[in-house]
Formats: C-alpha cells, structure tokens, sequence
C-alpha cells in the first residue's frame, strides 16, 4: 500500500468525523453508559495538564513509552481518542505513519471488553475492524486477533445467593450461556495484576488507568435501589499503582449511595484525589442520560498527596473557578465550594445535630404498602395511620414499635423526595402535623416528637426555611431523605419560630451566601399540612 494511501487510511480511522460515528450510538442501559467524545477528551485534557505539572512541562502524548488502560470499554472512545493523540504527538518521534500506529496499538493502548458486543465495538473503532489482524486493521505486527482490547466470557463465582466478588444475585445472573454473565473480569479477582499478567504479558505496568465504568448492577432493583458496583472497578485501578487514574462516576458517592460508606471514607481520607469535574445537572454530563444525582469524574494521583482542585460544570461550561480543599474535612464531601464558608460557620458553634431528633426508617415496623381499615369502626384502640397515598386505621396493637410514639404530637417528613427535574429545589418535602393518636407507615419520618402542639408547630416552620433545607441538601445526592440528611442541621431550641431572616443572622452569613442559598432553594412558603 502506497504511503499517501495509508496516510489517507490513517487520517480517516483517526481523526475526528463529522459526525462522529460514537456520537450517535444509543446507550445499552443507565447501568452501562457510552461516553460522549467531548467528555471523554476533557478527561483526558486532565491527564495532560497533571502529566505535565508533575514532569516540568512535558507533552504525554510524545512520550512513546506511557501505556493506558481502559479496563472496561465499551465504544472504545478513550483509547480512540488515546490513539490518535498519540498518532499527532509522536510524529517526530516516528515519522513514518504505519510504524507508528502499529507502535501505539501494541505498546501503549489496551482496553478490556466488558461484554463481547461492546469489546467488537471498541476493537472497531480503535483497530478499524473487528480483528486486530484482520484485513483492514491498522495495526499490523499482533498475532492474536484480540489485538489488546481483551475479552473473555467470566462466570461469578456463588457464595450462597450472591456473588463473593461484585454482590450479582445469583436468582438474576445465573441464566445459562445464551445472555451475557455481566459477569466483569475486571473485579472478578482478588488480584488484578496477576489477571492483567495473563491477558498482556506480565511486563505490563499501565501509567494511566482511564474509562468509564459500569455503575450498578441490574438484578431487580433500579435506579438508586440497585447495588452500585463502580467502586469495585476503582479498587481495582488503585490496586494496579498507576501513576494517574480518572474515572468518571456517578456523584452519589459524595455522600450516600448504598454500600458506599467504606469507599467514601478511602477515598476521602487518601488526599490522593487531586482534581474533580463535577456535573450535579440532570442529564448535563450525558445527555439523556438520568443519573439521579449527577456525574463527575477525578484524577487520581498515585505519587503526589495533597488537597483537591474542585471545578462544578453547569450545562456544559465551569461555574465559577475551581476551588482548591482538602476532601477528607467532613465524613461526606462537600460539592459546592460555594457551601463551605456556610457550612463551616454553622459547624463552629458546635451544636447538636437533627439527626439525634430524626427517626431511622419505619418508625412503627410497618411498610410502605401496609394499610389499615378506611375508618376507625369497630377497632378497640383506633390509631390515624398516615400511610402511602391514604389514611386509614389500625389497633394500637397493630404498631411492632415504638407505640408509646402514638400518644405525642409528632412531625412527620416523607422518606423520599424528590422529582424527575433537571435541578432539584425543594430536598424536603412539607412537614405533615400529627396529633396525638397518630402513626406512620415508613413513608414517613417521624422527625421530631413534642408535648404541645406549639412545639410542634415551631418545629414544622424550622423545617420548611431555606436555610435548614440547605444545610440538608449538602448530604442528600438522591431522591431519599433518611435521617443521616439532617447531620449538618443544628438542632435548635423550638421555644420560638424560627425564620431564614433569623438563622442567617444567628450564623452571621453575608449578603453572597445568603443569596447562594436562596439561588438553590425554593421557599415552602405554606403552613404544613395538619394530620
């Protein structure tokens, strides 16, 4: 093949189309999201800007000797967009083209597949055919069709009903060889450097660990019920030692997320994460996409310790300029640098928190779905049960816990909230005023109990202010509110009407957080609701 032909070729598989062909493909599921190019490539600008920070300003992409990992590709986008950086940074390095494209495919970039579709997918988009040795592959020196975008089928390995390495159910994941195991190589090991050992020889030491994950496992719950699995494949990238990682996750890790805690708490106390983009929009990062809570991604540094440069994205574009803090301040991670000064005078006066007042769920042991009888005929200790969607009436007997509760006058605060919105305002639903008498299903908090209906009103109005719904903001990342939400809250004296006119004094905030604030909440102006 004549060299301009090849050039032609070349230019063709790697430069940027229009459109680009891995702009249009439909996601699999949430669970499983193709990145966009363009985010794929302010990723890996972030890998260039800390690559030359750390190396007296030094081009990673003339480097012929750093090797990158996508350890679970899908379109293939990182290591095409790897690739053809490299293509123009090695230029000088390897003028002739075809040597140093097959140089870059066999010594730099490699990928694992994480289903057998997406690693065809990737090995086309990178090696321009589905074969790394087939007939239009632009790497020409493999011996094995794979090339380096590996895949083999993998089978979890039961612990009873679970998976002992990523939780699968084994009632949803084991069906037979026709479907795909979702059965990920990647964190089915105890040793990933062993596993990586065999799949491209044990000389491999990968400098930049990129990609995109799959975020949770899909066997009967949904969106923020089903079991994340992202924080697996993390793990698993640290445990390699390489020099950089950035990995794009969906953000509930900042301060919820089931089984999330461990995780949280590693990867705050590390001061290892040096830079964060934080997209908190519905849909902002991956159009169409419905990431409750938003996505971001951060680099992490294997060498360098340090704070965190903290930037926010609001539809598409930084809002505002990086902040530059220490993650690890509070047991869960403060997203808006705005937030901090606010948080930090509040937290100064060293007050008791609303998560001591708050319930934990079902606070009378009944569920969701449970309902009484539509009136209190006939029942010998009648008990008003505010439950999902209706009232209805039980025995006082019928309550498995916390029956004496029945007799005060409560305040109570729906579990969940929440919309399907691009920007959530409100984070608390209005409070619900329950007499005595009364009980809850666990739709209900009970947030707080009180011997006069004058407290509990007091309480109600603390509830509905900006100011307090703000503070709750900080820690919920989805739709439920449990009572962990309320740790940053203090618990104030209810001997008086609290207002948001009242609190911003008493914490001495300026007219800029006060409008910070108000810019993020919406007002519940109305009285609560009586029961």
């Amino acid at each position: 093949m004549s060299a301009p032909v090849l050039e032609a070729k070349a230019s063709f598989a790697l430069r940027r189309h229009n459109p680009d062909v891995l702009t249009c493909i439909a996601n699999l599921s949430n669970d499983e999201v193709f990145t966009p190019p363009e985010f794929a490539n302010q990723m890996l600008d972030t890998v260039a800007d800390a690559w030359a920070d750390a190396n007296d300003g030094a081009v990673i992409w003339e480097n012929p000797d750093v090797s990158f990992l996508d350890p679970f590709t899908k379109s293939g986008v990182f290591l095409r967009e790897i690739t053809r950086r490299l293509t123009e940074g090695l230029a000088e390095w390897e003028p002739d083209l075809e040597k140093r494209v097959d140089h870059i495919l066999t010594r730099q970039v490699y990928g694992i597949g994480i289903t057998q579709l997406t690693a065809l997918l990737a090995r086309r988009s990178v090696y321009c055919s589905k074969e790394a040795t087939g007939e239009h592959s632009i790497a020409k020196s493999f011996d094995r069709h794979w090339g380096n975008i590996w895949f083999e089928r993998t089978e979890h390995t039961w612990a009873g009903d679970r998976c002992a390495y990523c939780g699968a159910a084994k009632a949803g994941y084991e069906r037979g060889d026709a479907l795909e195991s979702h059965a990920y190589a990647f964190i089915h090991t105890t040793n990933p450097r062993a596993l990586l050992a065999t799949m491209f020889g044990a000389d491999v030491q990968f400098d930049v660990i990129i990609g995109n994950p799959p975020y949770q496992l899909d066997d009967g719950g949904h969106n923020n019920s089903a079991a994340p699995i992202y924080q697996h494949f993390v793990d698993g990238a640290i445990r390699l030692d390489p020099r950089y990682i950035v990995m794009v996750t969906p953000s509930r890790w900042f301060a919820g997320g089931r089984g999330l805690d461990q995780f949280r708490q590693r990867m705050l106390a590390s001061r290892r994460i040096r830079r964060l983009v934080d997209f908190p929009k519905l849909y902002d990062g991956f159009p169409g996409v419905k990431i409750r809570g938003g996505v971001s991604y951060f680099l992490w540094d294997g060498v360098d310790v340090g704070p965190c440069e903290i930037q926010t994205m609001w539809d598409g574009k930084p809002l505002g300029g990086p902040s530059t803090r220490e993650l690890g301040t509070y047991d869960v991670l403060v997203r808006r640098n705005e937030a901090v000064s606010i948080l930090e005078k509040v937290r100064e006066r060293g007050e008791p928190t609303l998560d001591a007042r708050v319930s934990a769920g079902k606070p009378f042991g009944l569920r969701t779905f449970f309902h009484g009888s539509a009136d209190a005929e006939g029942i010998a200790d009648p008990v008003k049960l505010f439950g999902s969607q209706r009232v209805s009436w039980v025995d006082r007997s019928a309550l498995a816990q916390n029956a004496e509760w029945v007799d005060d006058w409560k305040v109570l605060m729906t579990a969940v909230q929440g919309t399907s919105a691009a920007v959530e305002t409100k984070f608390l639903s209005k409070p619900l005023l329950a007499g005595p008498g009364t009980a809850c299903t666990e739709t209900y908090l009970v947030a707080g109990r009180f011997g006069d209906e004058t407290a509990a009103r007091n309480y109600a109005a603390y509830l509905r202010t900006r100011f307090l719904r703000f503070l709750v903001s900080l820690r919920k990342s989805t739709q439920h509110a449990n009572r962990d939400v309320y740790a940053f809250v203090p618990d104030l004296p209810i001997d008086e009407e609290w207002t948001d006119e009242k609190l911003y004094a008493r914490y001495g905030l300026t007219e800029d957080e006060i409008a910070f604030i108000e810019s993020q909440v919406a007002a519940h102006d109305d009285e609560p609701a009586n029961g």
